[in-house]
């Protein structure tokens, strides 16, 4: 009796995360419509047999707006930074049914995007008020932080909306997340320049997104 009850207790633990993660939606006229904009979704298992027409990425006036299926970076080529810099986008979240808080923010050190050894960095809030930062090298994923909570960080108010700005600042061997004009969390070179992370904070910049967002993207640019 007692084994049983553990069991049980066991598998329903173990179905929680599952549970928590809801699926990739497919957005009605999806795809690319902003001149010069590409993207690519995540790699499998993730991405659950989605493409990037599975999202639509279109332009509002000045503004860029999304409508994201699966997991996505978007950036243009022309958009490169190097050396000093910063590079900063202002995210509104708009409302949308989710079972659990979905990101958003900016990717740097873009390279070989669209061969099988790509690399870049990104820092992501949730609306929930916290934030992440992360390396692609290829299929590898390297978690440099995980969900911390920042005081900076706008949550998402009652209507489920949130609007925070994000970007990087980078300086010499240095790295900072930004949001919300407050330096959440500064990494070294050390901390991700590796065989298995970034080669460089050289390279493209972009947007990086979670799954099933609803977003408008304003003032996309570098200084």
């Amino acid at each position: 009796m007692h084994r049983s009850l553990f069991t049980a207790a066991a598998v329903l633990v173990l179905a929680l995360p599952l549970q928590a993660q809801d699926a990739d939606r497919s957005v009605a006229n999806g795809g690319i419509t902003v001149p010069g904009w590409t993207g690519r979704v995540d790699r499998a298992p993730t991405r659950q047999g989605k493409k990037i027409t599975d999202s639509r990425f279109t332009a509002e006036g000045a503004n860029l707006r999304l409508s994201v299926g699966p997991a996505a970076s978007y950036w243009n080529p022309a958009n490169t930074a190097s050396g000093n810099y910063e590079v900063m986008a202002t995210f509104k979240e708009h409302k949308m049914a989710a079972q659990h808080p979905h990101s958003y923010g900016i990717f740097i050190g873009g390279n070989d995007l669209t061969s099988e050894n790509e690399t870049l960095m990104y820092c992501i809030v949730y609306g929930n008020g916290t934030y992440s930062i992360k390396t692609f090298h290829g299929a590898k994923v390297t978690t440099l932080v995980d969900r911390e909570a920042n005081a900076a960080l706008h949550k998402a108010d009652a209507n489920g909306e949130s609007t925070n700005l994000v970007g990087w600042r980078v300086r010499g061997d240095e790295a900072s997340c930004v949001v919300n004009g407050t330096v959440v969390k500064t990494l070294k070179a050390t901390d991700y320049i590796a065989a298995d992370r970034l080669t460089s904070t050289n390279g493209v910049y972009g947007i990086r997104v979670s799954h099933n967002l609803e977003l408008t993207v304003s003032g996309l640019m570098k200084h």
